[in-house]
């Protein structure tokens, strides 16, 4: 009797606030940190150097585009005082964020960063979009943009920072192997969804459109003998003009 060819179990694809809730409840793909990232961390210390604690202080606001577990509001708060609202479409990283942050005038909700928020015109001074709007369709992604410059105060910062398609051999793979629909996004191989990775002129034109653009940072290529290793990324500060 010939023998049956062995066929590998494919893993069951979690999407969008599914595999986000497994991540941070029971963990698997990613390593997720409840410490401020190190990019955050120096947008922080430029920020002081330019200011001091004019925009960092109790009597300002900031808002977290996909906040997961509040790990930024929360050294937001922690060191400066101030207050935050965090959205972010897990309610498992909802729930922690809300039981890290009863310390602090904090608040969250558990939505889609699509649309439109409930905050005020010229309310908040920083806004965050984090490794998050990437997963948002083009008209979407402008939507956000507009919101955010919306919220803003005049001199308020967007920090921003998403995946880089310039010299990414890891992007111009999946766009290559597992293109979706709009240009310059390709299937996520984890979680299935759509994803948009930008080149830096793309990015810098798409912020120009309302923003000052004050820095750029690169992370390296990480190609060693020609083979791709960690992803690309860009961070990028952008204020709202004074007037």
């Amino acid at each position: 009797m010939a023998k049956r060819p062995f066929i590998r179990k494919q893993k069951r694809k979690r999407h969008g606030a599914t595999f986000w809730d497994f991540e941070y409840t029971e963990g698997g793909h990613l390593k997720l940190s409840d410490k401020p990232g190190e990019d955050f961390l120096k947008f922080l210390r430029w920020l002081q150097r330019q200011s001091g604690k004019e925009l960092l202080n109790p009597t300002n606001s900031a808002v977290d585009f996909g906040c997961g577990n509040g790990r930024h509001l929360i050294h937001l708060a922690e060191t400066y005082g101030m207050r935050g609202i965090g959205y972010d479409i897990s309610a498992a990283a909802i729930k922690i964020a809300k039981i890290a942050s009863e310390q602090f005038n904090l608040t969250y909700e558990a939505r889609s960063i699509a649309g439109t928020f409930p905050l005020e015109d010229a309310s908040q001074i920083l806004a965050l979009d984090m490794m998050t709007s990437h997963f948002l369709s083009g008209n979407e992604r402008a939507m956000l943009r507009d919101e955010i410059f919306r919220v803003l105060k005049p001199g308020g910062y967007l920090f921003m920072k998403t995946h880089l398609l310039d010299g990414d051999l890891h992007s111009k793979r999946l766009l290559e192997t597992v293109p979706a629909k709009e240009a310059g996004s390709y299937i996520h191989p984890v979680m299935g969804v759509p994803e948009h990775v930008y080149g830096e002129k793309e990015l810098v034109e798409f912020l120009e459109e309302k923003f000052d653009i004050q820095k750029i940072y690169r992370s390296h290529k990480h190609i060693s003998h020609g083979k791709a290793r960690k992803r690309r990324t860009i961070t990028i500060y952008a204020q709202k003009p004074l007037w």
